[in-house]
């Protein structure tokens, strides 16, 4: 790796490229998740909260206080023919264009949230609404702010039991989310000056799938993720090489404080994070 200027791309330190805070689904304040980054010896994070740039703000101030790189981000669900990808916008500089597409994502979420409650009460858990949005406060609700409810309630012993229970793929009170397409998510987050990259595909992307996504809009694959096996590691990584994708990687943190999904468990190179930086930079100097 060739160093640029010591601090914060010193070759001996690592980035989390994949985090969430309150303003979503995490366990943390944005301006926490970067002290932990701090504690955690991590030279950069990623702010990537579900939906939403909001906690943007207060993440970057903490981030030049306590001297942690903030790569502004934010993960969109995507469908295509019925799959669902995960698409992480990096190195945001105009959150503010996506504000009114946020805005509608932010609505169906509320909706889906009132639908899965509903369905809830039918099967003869008592959980409320209220209890829900209490759960989420400030942040985009969703399925893991149910979770919490039914788990405070009593109805679930844990965030495993109310998703294989009531909440996951399948189950009695799953409700499909409002989603975009791939091209129209990448589309969202080009004309917000980032990178979209592909959310932890583990084994679910071809070669194919990822000439036809880059055909699309894609621009890197997360490479390491905690859901990654060694091998699928290693095929990622090879992957996004030849095909010319940045790639990324980081521990998707939503607050655990040890464990494989542990802030900064993936150790992602910090000259991971200067290839996409070398990608930014070639997408401004292209004409518009």
């Amino acid at each position: 790796m060739t160093e640029a200027g010591g601090d914060p791309y010193a070759p001996d330190r690592y980035v989390d490229l994949h985090t969430h805070s309150t303003a979503s689904d995490g366990a943390l304040p944005p301006h926490e998740v970067v002290a932990a980054a701090q504690r955690a010896g991590l030279s950069a994070i990623a702010l990537t909260d579900h939906d939403t740039v909001d906690g943007l703000v207060s993440a970057r101030r903490a981030g030049e206080e306590l001297g942690v790189r903030v790569v502004p981000g934010i993960e969109l669900s995507a469908v295509d023919d019925g799959d669902e990808i995960h698409v992480l916008g990096l190195h945001i500089s105009h959150p503010e264009s996506l504000a009114s597409a946020l805005a509608e994502l932010r609505e169906t979420r509320r909706e889906r949230a009132k639908t899965t409650v509903a369905i809830l009460n039918s099967l003869g858990v008592p959980v409320t609404l209220d209890a829900v949005f209490a759960a989420a406060g400030d942040g985009a609700v969703g399925r893991p702010h149910i979770a919490r409810a039914l788990v405070t309630g009593g109805w679930a012993r844990d965030f495993r039991d109310a998703f294989d229970r009531w909440l996951g793929t399948g189950k009695p009170a799953c409700v499909e989310k409002r989603t975009v397409t791939f091209a129209e998510a990448a589309r969202l987050i080009h004309d917000a000056g980032g990178l979209a990259v592909y959310a932890h595909p583990g084994g679910f992307a071809s070669r194919a799938d990822l000439e036809e996504l880059a055909s699309l809009g894609l621009d890197g694959v997360e490479v390491r993720h905690p859901s990654h096996t060694a091998d699928e590691i290693a095929r990622l990584g090879a992957l996004s090489a030849d095909l010319a994708l940045v790639p990324s990687g980081g521990s998707d943190w939503h607050g655990a404080p040890e464990g494989y999904r542990a802030l900064g468990s993936m150790k992602v190179s910090a000259s991971w994070l200067e290839q996409q930086d070398e990608r930014v930079r070639q997408r401004a100097e292209q004409p518009a």
